[in-house]
This record gives C-alpha cells, sequence and structure tokens, in this order.
C-alpha cells in the first residue's frame, strides 16, 4: 500500500537519507563483519563491556584487547572518534557502480552491460563469492545466465541484495519496476534465492519512499518475490513473530535456529536479521540500525541496507548528526573515477535519474 509520490524538495532529501543511511550503517557494522566469530551475543558482550549498551552512534573501541584482535582490520577507521569520511567497502562500491550503470545505460540496461562494467570500473580482487566468481566467469568469456551458474557455489548469498539500493531509490514508490531492475542486474552472479533477495531489497527501498509504515514497505516487498520462495516465508515468520509481540532477542534467536546450516552470508538469515531490525527499529533512524547489526550475520551488509530504507523514510535533515558528521560527506570507493566522491553529488545524481524516470 502506497500514498501519494513524495514532492521534489523531500524526493531530493528522502534519496540523500538513503545514501547517508547505508553509508553510515555500513561503517556501523564493519567492525564486527564476521559472522562465525561475531554472534549476536558476542555483539551485545563487546558493547556492554565498553558501556555502550543501548547502542546508539558508531561502536566504539573494544575495551578487551582480545576483542580487537577479531575485528576487522579496518575497525580502527571505523570506531567513534576516529571516522573521517567512509571506509571503502563493497556494500557502498555496489551502489556507486549501479549509479554508473544507470547513467551509461539507463533504465533499459542489459544484464551484459552490468558484467562489462565489473570488468571496466571493478577491480577483481575487490569482489568477493558470486561476484568474484561471475567476474572470473565474465574474463573467461562466459555470458549470462552461465556467469551465474558455472562453478558458482554462492548463488543465494546477499550479494545481489546489496546491489539493489540503487534501483530502489531511482523508483521511488514503484516496488514492481524497482524490482524489475535489481533482477536484470541480479542473474549475472545469482540465482534462485540470490535473486529474489535483491528484488526484495529493491522493492522494499521503493517502497519506503510512500508506505506509511516500514511494515507496510515490507509487505509491498513481499509481492514481487514468489510467496513459496524461502526467503519469502521467513520474512513473514519474523512479521508473524513480531506480531506476537515477542521481544527482539528471541524473535531472532527463533530465526537463527530455524534457518542455522545457511552460513552467515547466505541472503535469507541475513533478510530475517533485517526484517526484525526494521520492525523492532519502529522508525527510529539510530534504533533501527543498532538492532539490525546487534543481530550479528553480515552486519555490515545488513547495516547498510537497514541504513538505506530508515534513511529514505526519515530523510537526511532528520538523521542524527553524530551519524552524518564524521562522514565528512565523503566516499571511499574501489570504483575507478570515484574515489573521494561526495555523497551529497551521489544523491544529486541519482535524483536526476529518479527525476527523469518519473
Amino acid at each position: 500500500m502506497t500514498s501519494e509520490h513524495p514532492g521534489s524538495a523531500d524526493l531530493a532529501d528522502r534519496i540523500h537519507g538513503g545514501w547517508l543511511g547505508r553509508i553510515a550503517g555500513n561503517m556501523l557494522g564493519k567492525p564486527v563483519e564476521q559472522g562465525e566469530v561475531w554472534t549476536r551475543e558476542r555483539i551485545d558482550r563487546y558493547l556492554r563491556r565498553a558501556a555502550a549498551l543501548p547502542l546508539t552512534d558508531y561502536l566504539p573501541e573494544p575495551a578487551d584487547p582480545a576483542d580487537g584482535a577479531v575485528l576487522r582490520p579496518e575497525w580502527r577507521r571505523c570506531v567513534r572518534g576516529r571516522i573521517h569520511g567512509s571506509c571503502r567497502d563493497d556494500d557502498v562500491d555496489y551502489a556507486i557502480l549501479g549509479l554508473h550503470l544507470l547513467e551509461t545505460h539507463g533504465f533499459g540496461f542489459s544484464t551484459e552491460q552490468v558484467g562489462e562494467l565489473w570488468l571496466l570500473r571493478l577491480p577483481y580482487l575487490q569482489t568477493f563469492t558470486a561476484e568474484r566468481a561471475a567476474y572470473r566467469n565474465l574474463a573467461n568469456g562466459l555470458k549470462p545466465p552461465l556467469t551465474a551458474t558455472y562453478d558458482n557455489p554462492y548463488q543465494e548469498w546477499i550479494g545481489a541484495l546489496i546491489r539493489a539500493d540503487v534501483h530502489g531509490w531511482t523508483r521511488p514508490g514503484d516496488p514492481a519496476r524497482a524490482a524489475g531492475l535489481a533482477r536484470r542486474d541480479a542473474v549475472l552472479s545469482h540465482t534462485g534465492n540470490g535473486v529474489y533477495g535483491a528484488m526484495w531489497a529493491a522493492a522494499l527501498i521503493s517502497a519506503a519512499f510512500t508506505a506509511p509504515t516500514v511494515r507496510e514497505a515490507l509487505e509491498s516487498a513481499l509481492g514481487v518475490i514468489p510467496a513459496s520462495s524461502r526467503l519469502a516465508r521467513t520474512v513473514r515468520r519474523v512479521i508473524a513473530l513480531h506480531e506476537t509481540r515477542l521481544a527482539w532477542e528471541e524473535n531472532v534467536a527463533t530465526l537463527t535456529a530455524e534457518t542455522a546450516g545457511l552460513g552467515w552470508i547466505h541472503t535469507v538469515p541475513n533478510a530475517a536479521v533485517l526484517t526484525a531490525g526494521l520492525l523492532y527499529g519502529e522508525g527510529d533512524f539510530t534504533r533501527t540500525i543498532a538492532l539490525t547489526v546487534r543481530g550479528g550475520l553480515d552486519t555490515d551488509s545488513n547495516g547498510a541496507t537497514a541504513g538505506s530504507v530508515a534513511g529514505v523514510r526519515t530523510g537526511a535533515a532528520a538523521i542524527p548528526d553524530r551519524w552524518k558528521d564524521p562522514l565528512e560527506d565523503t566516499v571511499r570507493s574501489a570504483v575507478f573515477g570515484f574515489d573521494g566522491v561526495r555523497i551529497s553529488a551521489l544523491a544529486e545524481r541519482t535524483l536526476r535519474l529518479a527525476t527523469a524516470a518519473a
């Protein structure tokens, strides 16, 4: 269910909020991005030791040296008091690459053109799992959809989902179209729930512009993927448990048990953590990204998507300064030609595409 399309000034603020939210959420989750080490319980222990619960800002420095030893190597540039612009990360690189794709080829882009842009603009060693398998297949002369299926055990992992934001930002209030664009991108490297994850995320972000509530945005997003898919069933399960007023911790623990065995980078358990963060965040930007990252698994990817949804809903102006100011309106990126670009400039370019598509 959607309401009226946002006006131009409002749309500019909401798209800017999506970019800021994605980057801030990514930075929040980055130090603890290793799901088999940083479980939900361990993340909360870390925060308790540093007197940082409830979490209302970027992660604090580790109070215990043993924790510091297992944080991501980039943690010193991602913790409160040490952030000067965003760290480079694939969760942001793909949003930039998606923007460049639409600027270069328009909304009629082909999956083959997505692959060509990767080869031209993205360093091979900055790709991972399914994207690296697809990149290797492209370099060896394979064409989609073989690029997704040949020697690629990661076809349902989260990589395609993290590439979907720009398709939601540029199709505000049009979740079906956003999902169609995301699907065309996703099939380069993914199949099944991996593709559905991208479609769902793009539709969710698109619906976030106009849906009265996050719950209604989630319902719109479910409408673009097969109801019988494991992804749709898992998202509906989180929503149903939330409706029973089950505590956030118990909801996440239940879904962790029910999706055990899929691994911490698979689309389905991460969509559960993300859905719980959005629902229990209750429309508050800080609470949404904090709960999502505290849920564990692929923390920086989930934090980024939660931040994108929450940022679209609140708009850039309403995101607390403690999340925005350390970013210094600057993005580090491995995408050739984009390192050091301004976040505000990316938002303006995205707005032009969204306005042209309207």
